[in-house]
């Protein structure tokens, strides 16, 4: 057997020529960008070989080398392989700051932190990396990816999204298989077929040169350009361990090569094999640890001499006190044609061993049980905890299912269960929850437990269902909650119920209900419980009553951030769109201060709406951030919406063609999801609204904003129909269909009722003045003008357009100039490029020339570069700026090192200056702030 790690490239790398090329090539290319390389390939196909030789180029360049190997014994051990691919440099952990230090302490167990943030933890892996690479570059060489523990791979997931400015190239092996990290796209992939003939003749004569030509031509047959199997055939033969109906090619590859190394232990002595069993269900990499177990199930005493033919028959590797088993197939195959009864000894034999590692002894107590044990499930649920609040989500809720299957009270065992499904909802993992949901609804609970139980029926509340029975079936739960006095699980579940409406309108009749059953649950008025189900279920209809109440809150609901984000969803459904800013801005600066990603995203979705719908039109301010981040935690519907909110931006500042890739990706999730479908749809068929008027493309832009509008349509969307209708006018008097739109502003006047929010009253001033016959459309321009929008730039700056444009189709032509060249400076002014063209072609119509585009430097910068000049312009370090976006630090180095010339500036002292030269003019502070 080869040992890859020892074995120099010469000797083992037949046949791979052109992928060593390549991949030296990374190597000699790490200063340009950092990249993740995939290696994919069936068992000994030569992944491992591979990687062995780039490790060794990587050394003989200088490059620093961390390398780790999933083990398929140690995936429910919570970043264990992190553990592993760190100890080179743990040292440096004290360089960071101290709450990413802590956290990644935590997560070995090496410090006395409780609830460990995991995203703490990645940004401190993430710094750390990053950190050697300032001095000589890393290489990350990471082996059977597909046997790794869950935590571990999202922390490396989240490090390999962030290496593209780097000097860190990541280097990984696994089987064929769905990969682990869920943004595949982002990588560059290798698979690795069998060495072709000459390769596979020359791997087999410098390693058996002797074999006789008849089985020289079988194992070379049989082998299928397969290296390991080229070696292990010929090896097994050779000895006489094997026999050609042993190597029946009918079998596949994998079984075939698990024999070959079953038949190497087959004849060793009993302490060997001994060594041997412990080694292939042991959870760690210490050959003390093994050989103490193996003592025990020995039954005499055993020492590392007496071991030394497991590695001569090159069954396992040892360096110093650490051991591994020389290929994962070794340990399926000593795991297979183990005994039940003999692989429970050996976990028994690792759990007297381990009593200093509590969390592993228990884990190999429970797997040499026979039944269930309520002592040993209890101690799986307090390893659970542990686990938890060291941030390995996926880890505890593995034990916590673990512990449910050792437990002999059903009632117990029921609510393990239960709290597996609850991480399993916080990880996203629906179809766990639903299968956990499904096996315990026919269990007996405890009360409490029928609670949490009720929790998780109603929790996958965005957009996972939207059917009226549905709905009405939480609605019955939050009653019978009520009932029993449980009024926080009743407010949960029919805060679900509302989100799902926003989603996708079941309808008035359950509308109704909703609230109705919110009335009856006893509360103040103003609990921000009740507002945001009042204004996601019947914004109209309960409008006037939740922005009373919303006016009695200050801005930060009294240091309450869980608060101030259920006020920001009622003020942003309601169309108080200012105050909903206000709100919002709490929970996301305490969210990023967390690091809790999955709320963020979601946080900075909403409030990048609420931007939109005041007219404030720059993608770093929440939008393209909350896109990246809903991404990474994999939400799909949050990654939509934010996706749509995009590119509405471009729309207004650059136009596009309306069949931009963004908009395209969020219709593809609606399709997926159909239940969510009309409130992505109708937020796609304005974007594309907006992009067609800014064209002049009236037509078009009536088409797509009309689909709002009509009933049947997947688009179509109660509420959003208000926030569309301004635009709707616009294309509408354009293409003679003034008639149509009098209409959808009739109905949207009577819905928004005598009191509207400031939102709808900025699009009902604006349509009035639009679709205004001759008499009365001048009073009403300068209502729109004067009126709830005369603060606000963008919607001020449309009036203007509207009524310049009228006033020169009235023949009006010298009066029509100041409103169009107001319109046009203040398009200018907040980057909405295509519509300064568009006043400006009006100007031009009157015989007014000359104008030009004022630069804007601010242009040039991506939305995460103009955040991150934000952040610097406030006076934020390198590492704080790192910590808030997520980023490493050197990374927001190199982002600030292309930023500066790009605003024509040399220090980040004129950062502050350069930025305001070219700022939008923010929207004013709701009441309660000012």
């Amino acid at each position: 057997m080869l040992d890859p790690v020892s074995t120099t490239t010469g000797r083992l790398l037949f046949g791979r020529d052109d992928e060593l090329r390549v991949l030296f090539g990374h190597l000699d290319g790490v200063g340009a960008r950092g990249r993740t390389i995939w290696l994919v390939g069936e068992p000994g196909v030569g992944k491992s070989a591979l990687q062995a030789g780039v490790v060794e180029q990587a050394r003989s360049l200088g490059f620093t080398v961390l390398t780790a190997r999933g083990s398929q014994s140690e995936t429910h051990l919570p970043f264990a392989s992190l553990h592993q691919l760190l100890r080179p440099v743990l040292p440096r952990a004290n360089r960071l700051p101290a709450k990413q230090r802590d956290a990644l302490l935590a997560c070995f167990a090496m410090s006395d932190s409780t609830e460990v943030n995991p995203f703490f933890t990645y940004l401190a892996v993430l710094e750390l990396l990053v950190d050697s690479a300032g001095q000589q570059p890393v290489l990350v060489c990471l082996d059977d990816l597909h046997w790794m523990d869950q935590p571990s791979i999202d922390a490396l997931a989240f490090v390999t999204r962030r290496i593209a400015g780097e000097r860190v190239i990541v280097l990984c092996a696994s089987r064929p298989g769905a990969p682990p990290f869920t943004d595949a796209h982002t990588i560059e992939w290798m698979e690795l077929d069998g060495i072709d003939e000459a390769a596979s003749a020359a791997l087999l004569d410098a390693r058996a040169p002797l074999l006789p030509s008849t089985v020289r031509e079988r194992v070379l047959r049989q082998a299928r350009g397969n290296p390991l199997a080229l070696l292990e055939f010929a090896a097994a033969l050779e000895s006489g361990r094997y026999t050609w109906t042993e190597l029946d090619d009918d079998l596949p590859m994998t079984t075939r090569l698990e024999r070959a190394f079953a038949a190497r232990a087959e004849h060793l002595d009993p302490a060997v094999r001994a060594v041997l069993t412990i080694a292939a269900v042991d959870d760690g990499d210490d050959i003390t640890d093994v050989l103490a177990a193996a003592e025990i199930l020995h039954g005499s005493p055993l020492d590392r001499v007496m071991a030394q033919p497991a590695f001569e028959h090159g069954l396992l590797t040892v360096a110093g006190e650490r051991y591994r088993i020389a290929h994962p197939l070794v340990g399926s195959a000593l795991r297979q044609a183990m005994p039940l009864a003999t692989r429970r000894q050996a976990h028994a034999a690792l759990a007297r061993v381990l009593a200093a590692h509590p969390d592993r002894a228990v884990w190999h107590r429970a797997s040499s049980l026979a039944g269930r044990d309520e002592p040993i499930a209890a101690e799986l649920e307090h390893a659970a905890d542990n686990a938890q609040r060291r941030g390995a989500v996926a880890t505890a809720a593995a034990w916590f299912e673990r512990a449910a299957a050792l437990s002999p009270d059903p009632q117990s065992q029921a609510a393990r269960l239960l709290s597996a499904a609850e991480l399993g909802y916080q990880l996203g993992r629906f179809g766990q929850v639903e299968q956990i949901k499904a096996q315990v609804r026919g269990m007996a609970l405890r009360p409490r437990d029928r609670s949490r139980l009720t929790w998780l029926e109603g929790v996958f509340h965005d957009g996972s269902t939207g059917e009226p029975a549905e709905v009405r079936h939480l609605v019955d739960m939050a009653r019978h909650a009520t009932g029993a006095q449980d009024v926080e699980l009743a407010m949960q579940l029919l805060v679900g119920a509302a989100r799902r409406v926003w989603w996708r309108d079941p309808g008035e009749a359950v509308r109704l209900e909703i609230v109705r059953a919110a009335q009856q649950v006893s509360l103040p008025a103003g609990d921000p419980r009740l507002l945001a189900i009042y204004a996601l279920s019947a914004s109209y209809e309960q409008g006037p009553t939740v922005i009373e109440q919303l006016a009695r809150w200050p801005a930060d609901a009294g240091g309450r951030p869980d608060l101030a984000g259920l006020l920001g969803i009622a003020a942003f459904c309601t169309g108080d769109f200012r105050r909903a800013i206000a709100f919002l801005s709490t929970p996301v600066q305490e969210l990023r201060a967390q690091g809790r990603m999955s709320l963020l995203a979601e946080a900075l979705a909403i409030r990048a709406w609420a931007e939109i719908y005041l007219g404030i039109f720059d993608a770093a301010s929440s939008a393209d951030e909350a896109m990246r981040l809903a991404d990474e935690t994999g939400q799909s519907l949050w990654a939509a919406t934010a996706r749509i909110a995009v590119a509405l931006i471009d729309a207004v500042g650059e136009g596009w063609d309306t069949r931009h890739d963004l908009l395209s990706e969020a219709e593809h999730v609606a399709l997926r999801t159909p239940n969510a479908a009309s409130s992505l749809l109708a937020g796609v068929q304005l974007a594309r609204g907006i992009a067609e008027l800014g064209a002049n493309r009236h037509e078009q832009a009536y088409g797509e904003l009309h689909r709002v509008f009509v009933p049947a349509d997947p688009a179509s969307q109660r509420v959003q129909q208000m926030w569309t209708l301004s635009y709707l006018a616009d294309a509408a008097v354009h293409t003679g269909r003034r008639a149509e739109a009098r209409s959808a502003l009739t109905a949207m006047e009577q819905l928004a009722g005598a009191s509207p929010s400031t939102g709808s009253t900025i699009a009902l001033e604006y349509s009035r003045a639009v679709l205004a016959d001759r008499a009365s459309a001048e009073s009403l321009f300068r209502a729109a003008m004067d009126g709830a929008g005369c603060r606000l730039p963008w919607h001020r700056a449309r009036a203007e357009l509207a009524y310049g444009s009228w006033l020169r189709r009235q023949r009006r032509v010298v009066e029509s100039r100041e409103p169009l060249r107001a319109a046009r400076s203040t398009f200018d002014a907040v980057g909405a490029r295509t519509w300064a063209q568009r006043a400006d072609q009006e100007l031009r119509a009157t015989g007014e020339r000359g104008w030009q585009p004022s630069p804007n430097p601010r242009e040039r910068l991506s939305p995460q570069e103009a955040q991150i000049a934000k952040l610097a312009a406030q006076g934020l370090s390198n590492r704080e700026i790192g910590q808030r976006l997520f980023l490493s630090h050197r990374t927001v180095g190199s982002h600030l090192y292309r930023i500066f010339p790009k605003l024509g500036v040399a220090s980040r002292n004129q950062l502050a200056e350069a930025l305001t030269d070219h700022a939008e003019q923010p929207p004013p502070p709701p009441p309660s702030v000012i």
